[in-house]
């Protein structure tokens, strides 16, 4: 299973900021082992989707409705318009400021609907955790959101990212990575039959050049949704670098 590595820039890149997406994308045609997204901020989309040749460029959310009176929101079908092939759903931070379970589903159908792929983020809490409930909490969140339509699994990649270390500079052990990842393929192979060993399952948060050889060497890792670091060639490349020399990068 090809490695993908995803890069999540959040609010950040003005126009100057596509010089380091060009990097990116050149960099990404010498590696040709590993997949590579970018999920610029909506205003780059456009003009970044139409200058790379060698990475895919994505979302970083969608509104739920095809059209109507959602005063700053983007649909699934303008970014698909805008050159989006995928958009990142229910990342912590978008759950945070209200999407619930039920939103993020709906979510999910826009997007498969309007012909994007998607990358479905779960992630337990702090709080999860400690109680002994991240387990519990991720699986329940890939339940209530996994598309049921024929096909749905080709066009789905799953991100664990435990909300407690995004951007905060910590992992979660080795054991707990493998323990969670493993937790999600059997959900996925009980939801999808056989389908459900293809879908690809990320991990994020706080991933680094410095932890991401560690991530991947695990087998069930297929790759890293990346955010700060990705923000520039020389940080994100060096990521790109260390898993195509992982042996891991197909």
């Amino acid at each position: 299973m090809r490695s993908l590595i995803v890069g999540n820039w959040k609010m950040n890149g003005l126009s100057g900021a596509l010089a380091e997406a060009a990097s990116i994308d050149t960099l990404a045609g010498e590696l040709p082992g590993v997949e590579v997204g970018l999920a610029p901020p909506f205003t780059l989309l456009s003009p970044m989707a139409a200058m790379v040749h060698h990475l895919s460029v994505g979302g970083q959310d969608c509104h739920e409705a095809s059209h109507g009176a959602h005063t700053g929101r983007i649909s699934a079908a303008m970014l698909a318009e805008s050159g989006a092939r995928f958009v990142i759903l229910g990342h912590s931070e978008c759950r945070a400021e209200g999407d619930d379970d039920a939103r993020v589903r709906a979510k999910v159908d826009a997007a498969l609907g309007a012909g994007l792929s998607v990358i479905l983020c779960v992630g337990e809490t702090a709080r999860q955790r400690e109680a002994g409930e991240a387990k519990s909490a991720v699986v329940g969140q890939l339940a209530a959101a996994l598309p049921q339509g024929e096909g749905s699994a080709e066009r789905l990649t799953i991100a664990y990212e435990p909300v407690w270390a995004i951007g905060a500079g910590q992992t979660p052990a080795q054991d707990e990575v493998e323990a969670m990842h493993r937790a999600i393929r059997s959900s996925l192979v009980a939801h999808y039959g056989e389908a459900g060993r293809l879908v690809r399952i990320l991990y994020g948060g706080s991933v680094s050049a410095s932890n991401v050889e560690a991530l991947v060497a695990n087998a069930m890792v297929n790759g890293v949704l990346v955010g700060g670091a990705s923000l520039t060639a020389e940080s994100f490349g060096a990521i790109l670098r260390s898993i195509a020399g992982s042996g891991r990068a197909d």
